[in-house]
């Protein structure tokens, strides 16, 4: 497409490009430096943490810190692999049922007609306003109430349903066309093989970006081990970093500070590259009717 001999999104570079260059460039290195910094961090040794004034790039670097933390972990009653397995399950649970949950709700709400649907939504949205502390104490009774203390759906349910991910999810399901759906019923197909044929194949740049935000509340989150779970060797490797920060709220305790830091921030880094280009679509499209 052209206007005034000028392409739009060309697909080589341009001299035009420039300027958006400049403008970008201070935004993303300005962006992009809490993550260099918390890479650096954790390299530096002992003289570096602490140098006055502080160094911002790490000049020696070291796996010193990172050896410390494997030792200090030895010691400990619980070995860190019980942290990573648990971890791991109660990650990949939640969000592979808060996806299927989400996915499924979302359908229902925009595309079959039932009654109290607008009310769910309402509810949905009310939702959003309350922090997890507003409803700590109602979900605490829940837990304990059905049994669930010291289990691994403790860390599961509460996480379970995040209405954030359902309102995205919500509005990518309704711009898929009516007749779509209508011609897939027409052809013999159920409620649930329309959701499975047409509905996820068409909405995966939206359940990419909910398994990121759902991920991200998982991966860091506390308050499961903290309130629901006594036993140590339940809780996860989100609790047992950040009880080892308290616990060793030294000096000698802040390089292993630092490389419990690096460790819990990889793998939403990684995920998110790993989805970015769905991710990037979620945001173009969202507005999109």
């Amino acid at each position: 497409m052209a206007y005034k001999g000028k392409r739009i999104n060309p697909q080589k570079f341009e001299r035009g490009q420039i300027k958006i260059i400049l403008i970008l460039l201070p935004l993303v290195i300005f962006m992009a430096m809490p993550l260099v910094f918390i890479a650096n961090h954790a390299f530096k040794p002992m003289e570096e943490l602490f140098a006055f004034p502080p160094t911002f790039f790490v000049r020696n670097a070291t796996l010193e810190n990172f050896t410390k933390l494997i030792k200090f972990s030895r010691t400990s009653g619980t070995p860190l692999s019980r942290y990573v397995f648990n971890s791991v399950i109660v990650t990949v649970l939640t969000v592979g049922l808060s996806l299927l949950f989400t996915t499924l709700t979302a359908f229902a709400l925009s595309k079959i007609k039932f009654k109290g649907r607008n009310l769910m939504m309402q509810i949905n949205q009310l939702a959003i306003m309350f922090v997890a502390t507003a409803v700590l104490i109602p979900r605490y009774l829940v837990i304990c109430k059905a049994g669930m203390i010291d289990t691994v759906w403790a860390h599961v349910l509460p996480l379970v349903a995040m209405p954030v991910a359902l309102f995205l999810v919500k509005q990518f399901v309704d711009q898929v066309p009516d007749s779509l759906i209508e011609a897939a019923y027409m052809d013999g197909a159920t409620d649930f093989q329309v959701y499975r044929k047409v509905i996820i194949p068409m909405i995966r740049p939206a359940i990419a970006t909910a398994a990121i935000l759902v991920f991200q509340q998982v991966w860091t989150n506390m308050e499961t081990s903290n309130y629901y779970i006594n036993d140590d060797s339940m809780k996860t490797l989100t609790f047992y970093m950040n009880s080892l920060v308290n616990v060793n709220n030294t000096v000698a305790g802040q390089g292993m500070a630092a490389a419990a830091t690096l460790i819990m921030f990889v793998p939403n880094l990684i995920l998110f590259i790993i989805l970015q280009n769905s991710v990037m679509n979620t945001m173009a499209n969202s507005g999109i009717k």
